[in-house]
């Protein structure tokens, strides 16, 4: 892990990142603080901490009792619970000396050894800061890195009356209209809810799962039990609003309506090729179709907010409540294999037949817009809280 003095300079020119933090040590930070530091990190997506560095990138160096970077990265695995094993290295940096930790991101929620949750976020300004991790955050974060599945969890305190028995008929219909999972269509009612996983049995008792109270909900439990799902569909002609509709209703009646919203905005041009006219669609609808579907499968349920999708004199925009799943980034977003925040939720709409079965619903997405001459999709505004 050997740092020259060139790389630690690059860093300091770069400043503090949700992956980068400095740590003063001019005055002696205590090590509960740094500890706590380290806690942050790594259950964040991990990081570099730097001790004997100001906020702003100044090098003050440490003090004599933290050059030792092995009895740092012994303090750090003491204090922390469950225990993180860090790598600390010192770099000369003129006649000042600075610790370089490098915290690796962890798999499970850590704490210090006092019971101190912290987590880090970036600021409206874009400055990183540390903040409490709260219990209901717990599962947004093991959703993220894959050990649970929110959409499976049963909800104990609901029956199978809380299901629509209508919205059954519009999966069979679904099926048979996007050329789903035809096994499926011959199963009873309740062999159906098995099968596709809306139903799960707790201690005798049917009980909806997360995602079949989504796909099948009545809209007045919906409201209740999933106060954060909630669709959007807007557009706009500058400042004018012309469409500004709020969906909190199942997620196929749901999918149907904006749909047929969408499809009402489609305009097509013809363009001479050779002896033929071909024609040319604003929007590619099975574009539209896939990044709609990822935008309600892939969200964060956890958190209090709609998906947007809004037409505007810019184009079509979509957001969901979340940032990319874990391991997925802009620099991989094609090549990367498939992965769900919501695995059950995810297979229920590729088994119904509204989404891609093979993992290549992105590739759809930009094959739809080059189809066309369009500009490749844009998902450079996502970040941590939202894909965009």
């Amino acid at each position: 892990m050997k740092t020259n003095k060139h790389e630690l300079k690059t860093i300091l020119a770069n400043g503090e990142t949700l992956t980068v933090e400095f740590k003063s040590d001019a005055r002696g930070l205590p090590d509960r603080d740094l500890v706590a530091a380290v806690v942050a990190l790594v259950n964040t997506e991990g990081g570099l901490l730097l001790l004997g560095v100001e906020d702003e990138g100044t090098v003050t160096g440490v003090q004599p009792r933290h050059q030792d970077a092995t009895g740092l990265v012994a303090l750090v695995a003491n204090r922390t619970k469950p225990s993180v094993a860090v790598r600390a290295e010192v770099v000369d940096w003129g006649d000042k000396k600075v610790l370089r930790i490098m915290a690796p991101k962890s798999r499970s929620i850590v704490a210090t050894s006092n019971g101190l949750l912290l987590r880090r976020r970036l600021m409206t300004s874009g400055r990183p800061e540390d903040v409490p991790f709260y219990p209901h955050e717990f599962m947004q974060r093991q959703s993220s890195i894959g050990l649970v599945d929110p959409s499976a969890i049963p909800l104990t305190s609901l029956t199978v009356e809380a299901l629509n028995p209508l919205e059954r008929q519009r999966i069979r219909e679904s099926i048979r209209r996007y050329g789903g999972d035809m096994t499926l269509l011959p199963l009873a009612d309740e062999e159906l809810d098995d099968a596709l996983g809306l139903v799960a049995t707790v201690e005798g008792v049917r009980r909806p799962t997360v995602a079949g109270l989504l796909i099948m909900g009545r809209e007045e439990i919906l409201r209740q039990h999933m106060p954060a799902h909630e669709i959007a569909f807007q557009v706009l002609e500058g400042t004018d609003v012309r469409v500004n509709e709020f969906f909190r209703k199942p997620l196929l009646q749901t999918f149907e309506e904006v749909e047929l919203l969408f499809k009402a905005r489609i305009d097509e041009q013809e363009i001479q090729v050779g002896l033929f006219r071909v024609p040319i669609p604003n929007y590619d609808r099975r574009a539209f179709r896939e990044a709609f579907v990822n935008a309600f499968v892939h969200r964060d349920y956890s958190r209090l907010g709609a998906v947007h999708l809004r037409l505007d004199n810019d184009g079509l925009t979509m957001s969901s409540p979340g940032g990319f799943v874990e391991g997925i980034t802009l620099q991989n977003l094609l090549v990367t294999a498939p992965r769900s925040r919501n695995p059950l939720l995810a297979d229920i709409v590729k088994r119904i037949g509204l989404a891609e079965r093979t993992g290549r619903g992105i590739d759809r997405i930009y094959e739809g817009m080059l189809r066309y001459g369009r500009p490749a999709p844009d998902f450079s505004m996502s970040d941590t809280s939202q894909s965009c």
